[in-house]
C-alpha cells in the first residue's frame, strides 16, 4: 500500500481518537480520580474497603478503553481484509497474464477505494463510540 494512503487512514483514525479523548475520556478520567480521592477520604474504612472503592472507580474508564480498543481492532481487521483482497485480485490478474503496469494500476485503485471507504466509515464509528461511552459514563 502506498505510504500516503496509509497515512490518510492513520490520520483520520488518530483525529477521531483524539476527539473522543478530549470530549469524553478526559471527563471520565477526572471522575475516576475524583472518585478515587473520595475513597481515600474515608478514614474509617479498612485498607481493603478503600482498595475496593478505588477499583470500582476505575471500572467505567477501563470499560470505555476496552470499547474503544475493540472498535479500533474491528476497523483495522476490516481494512486489512479489504487490502488483502486487493492483493489477491492483483496476484490473480498478474497470474492470468495481465501486464505488470496494469496490475499495479488496478492494485492502486483498489487500495485507494479501501482507504476512501474506510475513512468514510469513521463518522459512524465515532457516533457508535460516543453512544457507548455515554452509556458507560452514566
Amino acid at each position: 500500500m502506498e505510504e500516503t494512503q496509509q497515512v490518510k487512514v492513520q490520520n483520520a483514525v488518530e483525529e477521531m481518537v483524539q476527539g473522543l479523548e478530549r470530549e469524553m475520556i478526559r471527563k471520565m478520567q477526572r471522575e475516576m480520580f475524583q472518585c478515587s480521592a473520595d475513597c481515600c477520604d474515608n478514614r474509617n474504612a479498612s485498607m481493603g474497603r478503600v482498595h475496593q472503592c478505588i477499583e470500582k472507580c476505575h471500572t467505567p474508564l477501563a470499560r470505555a478503553q476496552a470499547v474503544v480498543t475493540s472498535e479500533l481492532e474491528r476497523f483495522q481487521d476490516r481494512f486489512t481484509r479489504c487490502t488483502m483482497q486487493c492483493s489477491d485480485q492483483a496476484k490473480d490478474s498478474f497470474d492470468s497474464g495481465t501486464k505488470e503496469t496494469v496490475v499495479k494500476q488496478q492494485l492502486g485503485a483498489c487500495v485507494t477505494k479501501c482507504v476512501d471507504d474506510h475513512v468514510n466509515l469513521i463518522p459512524s464509528m465515532t457516533r457508535r463510540l460516543k453512544e457507548s461511552l455515554t452509556s458507560i459514563g452514566k
